[in-house]
């Protein structure tokens, strides 16, 4: 019997660890962590979804390896996309990342034009019109950061954080219990408190958002059910902050991965988009992460091939006195976009 393995890089000597699934008609796929819970560099990454088959035969693989529910073979004529950066995400590192991004120079409250108030701004000002609410409401790719939701929380019942690693879902399960050593977003919670004008303790805002974020779920945006099976009932908004991007190997998929997530929403919900102009990568660590550059034009293209209406676009310029060394980032967007209704 053969299988073909399914990866999206040229792999290293199988470990001793991996499980390998073969049978007729099937195909083998390699399990993602080492034993002490950590990723190796066998692991599907953050963006691996369908990636590029590798011959092997099973009768070559090392004694002892065990089973997986087989999966159907991919058709000959549906080449899945080549995802780069595998070996970058199983290095990936949530709390160097929160190092790079969250902490001054690009997190200085003291100033309004720094790039993470900027962020917020966006988010609190649009959440104030109070058009966007409901019970649900789905973060695709959160990452290990809470920051994107702060504004979020005062108007949905439940929020679901996602995340493809299980690194970044236990960073956002250490907040949510308040363990020790768990990364501080008092001042982005006092920050945000303050631009919404609500004059309520910052404390009583992340109660509020710790006991709405219910659900912590693995997700893969490259697959048409990002979640494994379709949300029910789907989610009445959608917020995505720097992801996209970073798990695509190039425009096209970018676009496609935008209308995997967008089948989460219901006709008429809102999407809210974070995103990256002209990155190409970004650190984590000991992990260099490839992204795909987009413009202003591959955004807005991208929504409208996905049947988004575009209700509002902004973009940052990132200043020089912000560009650390950790990405090559020139700027980032904020959109607001709508599904339209049935019919």
């Amino acid at each position: 019997m053969g299988a073909d393995l399914l990866y999206n890089c040229a792999p290293p000597p199988l470990p001793a660890h991996a499980r390998v699934l073969d049978g007729p008609g099937v195909s083998a796929q390699i399990s993602c962590s080492l034993p002490d819970g950590s990723c190796c560099p066998w692991a599907t990454a953050r963006p691996c979804v369908h990636p590029l088959p590798i011959p092997i035969h099973p009768h070559s693989l090392p004694v002892g390896l065990h089973r997986l529910h087989p999966f159907p073979r991919p058709a000959p004529q549906a080449a899945p996309p080549h995802v780069p950066g595998c070996w970058g995400y199983a290095r990936f590192d949530p709390h160097a990342y929160l190092q790079n991004n969250y902490v001054p120079p690009r997190a200085d409250f003291s100033s309004e034009e720094c790039v993470v108030p900027w962020k917020l701004r966006c988010l609190a000002e649009t959440f104030a019109s109070g058009e966007i609410c409901g019970r649900t409401l789905i973060d695709v790719g959160s990452g290990p950061t809470i920051y994107q939701l702060l504004s979020a929380c005062e108007h949905f019942e439940e929020i679901v954080a996602t995340d493809f690693l299980e690194v970044n879902r236990e960073e956002l399960r250490r907040w949510v219990r308040g363990e020790p050593g768990a990364f501080d977003w008092s001042p982005f919670i006092q920050h945000v408190c303050k631009i919404e004008g609500r004059g309520e303790p910052w404390q009583e805002k992340e109660q509020r958002l710790r006991g709405r974020l219910r659900r912590i779920l693995p997700i893969d945006v490259h697959r048409a059910d990002p979640l494994g099976a379709p949300l029910h009932p789907p989610a009445d908004a959608l917020l995505s902050t720097f992801c996209l991007e970073a798990v695509s190997p190039d425009r096209a998929a970018f676009g496609r991965a935008l209308v995997n997530v967008g089948s989460m929403l219901r006709p008429g919900g809102h999407a809210l988009l974070l995103g990256a102009l002209g990155e190409s990568f970004y650190l984590a660590g000991a992990a260099r992460l490839p992204v795909v550059p987009l413009d202003e034009d591959d955004v807005r293209g991208a929504l409208s091939d996905a049947g988004f209406t575009l209700r509002d676009f902004r973009s940052y310029a990132m200043p020089p006195a912000l560009r650390t060394g950790v990405d090559d980032v020139d700027g980032v967007f904020f959109v607001h976009a709508q599904k339209p209704l049935e019919g």
